[in-house]
């Protein structure tokens, strides 16, 4: 049995699974692409574009910032010459050379520039004449527009030497100041580069954290795809659920995906085994009434001069035979439905209708009334006026049918049959209906009941409580099955109870419209 159930499971699986063609054509491009080193190269090379891009404007800010020192320098020399000539005095030769000497720096050379460029004095060169027009150069139009300006490693054309200027102006004039662009002015502008190794050093540390990150993530979606391919190629996965994951969200998730395959798998495997069960039950239960019909027919062909009595006494059990045969089929089809909706929960739900639940338990009482009067049983009906839901109506009738038809057949010597309705919130089974608001029914009656034992399993299909009982008054084993399924097709849950006093209780829910 448990190997045929195995190789059923197989043949199921092997008509969803990828043809050897098909897995040709995605194993290359599978083995081509590596998500570590994607997602490594994507976000390393990132990484690496920013590291490199704030080195640079670092580098840039750094160096901009000295040449502001060194700018800085020059302005201060520029406007203690001023306060000490003063600016009317700025143009007279001897005391502009004797503050020259007095405060001369290494290389330093000063000039007094008026506002249209022309060269007034110079410490460098007497001949201001032969210095040429000033007003274009960098530092003067800076110092016009702005008030001061400075121009870097520009060659003098009076000394053919590599100077930084910074200019001044002060109302007509503009004291300009330079320095040669010696190698050591040229090693102090420039950036220190100690922050470059410091970020270098610390891309390498993230670049290997980002490597065994991404190698541990690959790892294990690398599981997951072995994972996937045995459950395809319908290995035994039994020794994965005891394989140690990772104790963070990525585990959670493997963890989820392998259980939920495995609920997927037992899933298949319980409805394979039903389904079997009940083709095995099914050709039971009808092998007896099939039989019973073909002796009293042949009995009634093989002796032609029978008495009528008897002859009518043989075709009235065919008759019942055959209805009971009937019956079968029909609880059987009710349930090959059910289960075809459970397979398509979504487009089946959106069939369902507004539906009036006390109209339907009524038509029910009323197309039993004769049934319950035969065994002197009296219905109470407790239920509001109102209560609507959203399902299938016939569906819903054969939920009160069967459980009525269930305390006709099997609740010897009752004389009650209680219906009762509440609304509770919450089906009081799963924790994913709170908030909701169900309708709580209850079926309940005063006969024999059962034994506690049996609670668990009345709902399965063909359930017998006593082996020969159902046969003999007429049962398929199947009603409560129905009453189960049909409920739960409508997301509600059932329950069997045993009545205080003696009796048995079905307790089912229905969401409310």
């Amino acid at each position: 049995m448990a190997t045929a159930l195995k190789d059923e499971i197989k043949r199921e699986q092997n008509q969803t699974r990828l043809s050897s063609a098909e897995r040709e054509h995605f194993a290359p491009e599978a083995k081509s692409k590596s998500f570590q080193r994607n997602l490594l190269l994507s976000i390393g090379g990132v990484f690496l574009l920013f590291a490199v891009c704030f080195s640079v404007y670092q580098y840039q800010r750094e160096k901009e910032y000295k040449i502001d020192i060194l700018h800085s320098r020059l302005q201060m020399y520029n406007y203690e010459m001023v306060q000490t000539l003063g600016e009317d005095s700025l143009t007279s030769i001897r005391l502009f050379r004797d503050y020259v000497a007095r405060h001369s720096m290494e290389g330093l050379r000063v000039s007094i520039i008026d506002k249209n460029g022309r060269v007034v004095l110079d410490s460098y060169e007497p001949q201001v004449d032969s210095l040429g027009n000033h007003l274009q150069r960098t530092e003067i139009q800076q110092a016009l527009h702005d008030g001061n300006g400075y121009d870097i490693k520009r060659l003098s054309q009076s000394t053919h030497e590599t100077y930084f200027y910074s200019a001044t102006r002060f109302g007509n004039v503009i004291v300009r100041t330079a320095v040669p662009y010696s190698a050591e002015l040229t090693q102090s502008l420039q950036a220190d580069n100690t922050y470059i190794y410091f970020a270098v050093a610390l891309t390498l540390l993230l670049g290997i954290v980002l490597y065994l990150s991404t190698r541990r993530i690959s790892r294990h979606i690398g599981y997951l795809r072995e994972f996937a391919v045995k459950a395809e190629e319908g290995e035994e996965l039994d020794h994965e659920l005891e394989r140690r994951l990772p104790d963070d969200e990525l585990g959670d998730i493997s963890h989820t995906i392998i259980m939920l395959y495995w609920k997927l798998r037992h899933s298949e495997e319980e409805k394979i085994r039903i389904k079997r069960q009940l083709t095995q039950n099914a050709a039971h239960e009808l092998k007896t009434p099939a039989a019973s019909i073909h002796g009293y027919l042949e009995s009634i062909l093989d002796h032609p001069d029978m008495p009528e009595d008897k002859k009518k006494h043989f075709l009235e059990r065919c008759y019942a035979q055959s209805e009971r045969m009937n019956k079968l089929l029909l609880d059987m089809s009710a349930l090959t439905r059910l289960d075809d909706m459970d397979d398509n929960k979504s487009s089946a739900r959106r069939e369902y209708r507004q539906v009036n639940v006390l109209e339907i338990i009524k038509n029910a009482l009323d197309d039993t009334a004769l049934y319950l009067q035969d065994k002197g049983i009296i219905p109470s009906l407790r239920v509001p006026e109102h209560i609507e839901v959203l399902g299938d109506h016939s569906l819903i009738y054969s939920i009160f049918r069967n459980l009525i038809d269930n305390t006709i057949a099997y609740a010897t010597g009752a004389s009650r049959l209680d219906i009762n309705c509440t609304e509770v919130e919450g089906d009081g089974e799963h924790q994913s209906t709170e908030g909701r608001h169900f309708y709580q029914f209850t079926v309940s009656d005063n006969g024999p009941g059962v034994e506690s034992v049996h609670l668990d399993h009345i709902f399965e299909r063909f359930y017998r409580i006593d082996k020969g009982r159902s046969r003999k008054l007429g049962g398929t084993g199947l009603g409560l099955a129905i009453v189960k399924n049909a409920v739960a097709a409508h997301g509600g849950t059932t329950t069997a109870l045993l009545t205080p006093g003696g009796g048995l209780t079905i307790r089912f829910t229905l969401a409310r419209f």
